[in-house]
């Protein structure tokens, strides 16, 4: 059939019917003129978009950014040409778009759902991202900002192995999260084949029931049971519903239906599959509008004062970042910070006491961690996810596809390094620094006392994209007074004379270790130049490369494994014609144990002493040596 476009405002079950065969078709269209795409995991889940479209979805187009509107969440983000066929739709994309830009050059509708498109809140495609960030959307709008909106959820029974969906379950469970539902697309098919638990619904019920959700099994294609199961989720309170469908993959197309071996390719006959789901429809939905709602007003005091401290005293950074972030929330009433357990020991905790309205617990669950921060920007919120630096690797994938997303996330990193002494390698990050600097756009700071850091934790907020900010256990000495500004992207130059022989370089605890090696060569006639690099992206190129203009040899010593850290990124503003100085590269080479942080680091040769003899031997080197890199 060739159907014309309706514009009833409410339809009926059997034109909800024909609105799912048309998504089908438009996902059978779009990836066949594409060359590529998912149409038969976007097939199976094609009831569930139209019902959702036609009776539940509350969500105006033409403002996106309305409060009261409901967030939907492509968790399963291959099934693109099912979202993409949904917003043709609703009338929000063209067909023309559709079937000319899908997958191509500079188009919006790129193969997995970004941000490019103003309804898509995150990147997804990630498996298993999509619902752990919508328990953040969903937390913001029932705790933060008592905001009507519910948020949907599309997951594939796939992507339900991953233990990020399971840290999800849990968190939502455990806040009763009753503005939020996932729709689990059960159709029994992977990439490669069956999926562990196949069609047994009721394997999945028992184990999501068990995180405290309502579960609702139904046949995913009846059109009548799916709004059924979506009614009773938004009428249950104090717990999120999973509505579990059971469904066929590549439905309605006997060449694939159910069948193995045409996971993420078009159709192999796409103008025969058009005429057996009934041919090209123009149907258009009506999807109903949020209620109106506010959010709530946002202000603070921007003149309340950052913490500072006097010249001389040791204070960790870590305790000055906890201090600073405190003061942050009086300023800033959008900011929120989530912690992954250890607030106690991140300093994070300063901050829930000051602010506890704001302050999420999110347990030791890092993706959950970053996952709820990244929900939470979503909402026009600030946050604030800090934890141990190690554990962040653990969030990394949820970091990347941040990045993607172009959130505004801040990540604060402590007990970083060597120096934290007697814990032991398990606890020391010594990869944190390669692992943000290779995020889009990141920012990566690393303060070496109280009042830079207390300086940071603000300038960050300022600042968008994903910023990490890097903290460190034991005291150091505070060197920089209260006023002193620190720019992102800047440095400090805390000695320096014309005839300067050789620029030491570090940052955080190793800024410290280079300054007393600068002491330890003045004695002996060597003068050293000393550069606090505390911004190690962007990193400061024109102070580095004057630098190695006048002295043309660096030390670089660093609290982390050589692999990506500082060293890397002073190297990386060399070359394209600017000469590379001569570089002794300090860094933690070996597999460090238990002892303690100044035991650590002589044994890690980024100590004082360590700097000092690596800046005699280069001074003691021709300059027309090449430096290996």
């Amino acid at each position: 059939m060739n159907s014309t476009a309706t514009q009833d405002r409410v339809l009926n079950d059997a034109q909800i019917a024909e609105l799912a065969q048309q998504l089908r078709v438009d996902a059978v269209r779009a990836a066949a003129a594409a060359g590529s795409g998912h149409p038969t995991s976007s097939m199976s889940a094609a009831e569930l978009t139209a019902v959702l479209l036609a009776r539940h979805l509350h969500y105006d187009f033409d403002d996106p950014a309305a409060p009261g509107n409901d967030h939907l969440i492509f968790s399963k983000g291959h099934a693109s040409p099912l979202l993409y066929a949904a917003y043709v739709a609703v009338g929000a994309v063209s067909e023309e778009e559709l079937l000319t830009t899908y997958r191509r050059f500079g188009s919006r509708l790129e193969g997995h759902p970004t941000p490019k498109l103003p309804w898509v809140d995150v990147a997804t495609g990630s498996l298993g991202q999509g619902l752990p960030i919508g328990v953040g959307v969903a937390l913001t709008g029932k705790r933060l900002d008592d905001l009507p909106y519910r948020t949907w959820v599309l997951c594939g029974d796939s992507e339900l192995t991953e233990g990020s969906v399971w840290e999800a379950l849990e968190m939502a469970g455990t806040e009763g999260l009753d503005n939020l539902t996932a729709l689990l697309d059960i159709n029994r098919l992977g990439q490669r084949g069956p999926t562990r638990h196949g069609w047994d619904l009721d394997s999945y019920a028992r184990r999501i029931r068990a995180f405290g959700w309502h579960t609702v099994e139904v046949d995913g294609h009846d059109v009548a049971a799916v709004d059924q199961a979506m009614t009773e989720a938004a009428a249950t309170r104090g717990a999120p519903t999973a509505i579990i469908a059971r469904t066929r993959k590549g439905r309605g197309v006997a060449e694939v239906e159910n069948k193995e071996g045409f996971h993420g390719k078009p159709l192999p006959h796409p103008e025969e599959a058009i005429r057996e789901l009934g041919g090209v429809r123009h149907l258009r939905v009506h999807v109903q509008p949020p209620e109106p709602a506010r959010r709530p007003t946002l202000g603070g005091d921007p003149a309340a004062p950052l913490p500072r401290y006097r010249l001389g005293d040791q204070v960790a950074t870590r305790d000055a970042f906890g201090e600073a972030l405190a003061v942050l929330g009086t300023r800033r009433e959008d900011v929120v910070v989530l912690d992954g357990e250890v607030g106690d020991s991140t300093r994070a905790g300063v901050f829930g006491k000051a602010h506890p309205e704001r302050y999420i617990e999110c347990y030791i669950a890092e993706q959950q961690l970053v996952a709820t921060a990244v929900g939470v920007g979503v909402c026009g919120r600030l946050p604030y996810a800090s934890t141990f630096a190690a554990f962040l690797t653990r969030a990394h994938d949820f970091l990347r596809m941040a990045a993607i997303s172009r959130s505004d996330l801040k990540v604060v990193g402590s007990h970083a390094g060597v120096s934290i002494g007697e814990d032991g390698p398990s606890q020391m990050a010594l990869e944190d620094l390669a692992m943000m600097r290779t995020l889009h756009g990141s920012t990566v700071l690393y303060p070496c006392d109280a009042n830079q850091t207390a300086r940071l934790v603000a300038g960050l907020a300022g600042h968008h994209g994903i910023g990490y900010l890097r903290t460190t256990r034991g005291s150091t000495p505070v060197i920089y007074p209260p006023d002193e500004e620190f720019p992102l992207g800047g440095s400090k130059v805390l000695r320096s004379a014309p005839d300067d022989q050789v620029t030491l370089i570090g940052a955080g605890v190793t800024l410290h270790e280079a300054l007393a090696a600068a002491d330890q060569l003045i004695a002996d006639g060597t003068r050293a130049r000393v550069i606090d690099l505390y911004s190690v992206k962007p990193v400061d190129m024109q102070t580095l490369r004057e630098a190695a203009e006048i002295t043309g040899r660096f030390v670089v010593a660093e609290d982390h494994h050589p692999e990506g850290g500082l060293s890397d990124a002073v190297l990386e503003s060399f070359g394209n014609g600017h000469p590379m100085p001569l570089l002794t590269r300090l860094a933690v080479h070996t597999m460090p144990g238990s002892a303690t942080p100044d035991q650590q680091m002589h044994a890690a040769g980024i100590n004082a002493d360590a700097i000092a003899a690596a800046a005699r031997k280069l001074v003691n080197t021709p300059l027309t040596t090449v430096s290996p890199r």
